[in-house]
């Protein structure tokens, strides 16, 4: 019986330690569900392309040069400058990371930075993957190209297609004459396309003043589409016409000011549009990672007060446009008085008079 007893005590230690072993895996997998989930939000509102490593170098290397100010200065390069604003704008959104990275040790520092990317590249790939499937829609419902666009076959879209072809072309050239048409699709000098031009798909009614190019320059129907169906929900997409519902618009214009994330759906669209198959920074002369720069210094390197306050209008538009204008704001305290809730606490505290 004492045998039985002791074999009794060491299956109910080890079972203990089973359990607790369990608990620690739980935990674990629990953290790293959590850090893929976090992650998701670096490659929609931090940087398209940048690694999180090069982000945290840059201001490490930065805290390495504060002290010497000349230096500081003249080595910090316009590159630089755009790794140290990410940087900013990640320990924004995610503000446990940076007191997270200073208690952690190395190993479990690295494993971390090894789910967030998971999860930021994860999401780059959602994204992309959601409108290959909705941008033909879209645009065979606008447009109403014959033969439309085909949603299967990524090859017959790009160039190769005249809706997505007109849609893709700079603005300085004209689609509809068939020799520029013909240049474009041979890459003949005078019609390379890059990084370099405005793509029509970014403007209002898909027209270019070229006199006054940032006239309706990010206004488009599809940019507004594409921004939606990501960051609000596909079925939202459908409904462009005037200005949003204003659901949650207290907490969604707070996320609009943190970051206009509206900047890497254009990167997203031009790849839809594109006959790219897979996710590449290059396709044929237009370099994505440039092109991603372009439109990042356009809203945050404005050249001066003119500039930047064109740009705070065009985020005032967007947030308009998608998330609608509260207006509660504007209520007068008489007319909060007379509302109901108002009108029924003052009867109830009437009742012991």
């Amino acid at each position: 019986t004492s045998d039985n007893a002791r074999q009794r005590r060491k299956i109910a230690a080890l079972e203990e330690k089973l359990q607790v072993l369990e608990a620690g895996r739980m935990v674990k997998q629990r953290e790293t569900n959590y850090f893929i989930s976090q992650g998701r939000a670096i490659r929609r509102i931090v940087t398209l392309f940048d690694s999180i490593e090069d982000l945290i170098s840059e201001n490490d290397r930065r805290y390495d040069v504060a002290e010497d100010d000349e230096h500081y200065s003249r080595v910090c390069h316009h590159s630089q400058d755009r790794l140290q604003t990410g940087y900013t704008t990640l320990t924004n959104i995610l503000p446990w990371f940076q007191p997270k990275c200073s208690d952690m040790e190395y190993e479990e520092y690295v494993q971390m930075l090894k789910k967030l990317r998971q999860g930021a590249d994860s999401a780059r790939g959602d994204d992309t993957s959601k409108l290959k499937s909705l941008v033909p829609d879209w645009v065979n419902r606008e447009f109403k190209p014959n033969p439309p666009v085909d949603y299967e076959d990524k090859y017959s879209h790009g160039f190769v297609n005249d809706a997505c072809g007109k849609l893709l072309c700079p603005t300085e050239l004209d689609w509809d004459n068939p020799i520029i048409r013909a240049g474009i699709r041979d890459r003949a000098n005078g019609c390379i396309v890059t990084e370099m031009s405005w793509p029509t798909f970014l403007y209002e009614k898909y027209t270019a003043d070229q006199d006054n190019l940032e006239e309706g320059l990010f206004k488009s129907t599809l940019l507004i589409q594409a921004f939606k169906s990501i960051f609000t929900s596909p079925s939202s997409a459908k409904e462009i016409d005037g200005e949003g519902d204003g659901a949650n618009i207290i907490e969604n214009n707070r996320r609009t000011k943190r970051e206009f994330s509206g900047k890497k759906v254009k990167t997203h669209l031009r790849f839809a549009l594109s006959s790219v198959t897979s996710w590449r920074s290059i396709d044929g002369d237009f370099d994505y990672v440039q092109f991603w720069h372009i439109i990042v210094d356009f809203f945050e390197k404005a050249p001066g007060r003119a500039a930047q306050r064109k740009v705070d209008r065009l985020l005032a538009w967007w947030t308009r446009k998608v998330f609608g204008t509260s207006r509660r704001a504007e209520l007068s305290d008489a007319a909060k008085s007379s509302m109901s809730v108002n009108a029924l606490a003052r009867q109830r505290a009437q009742e012991d008079d």
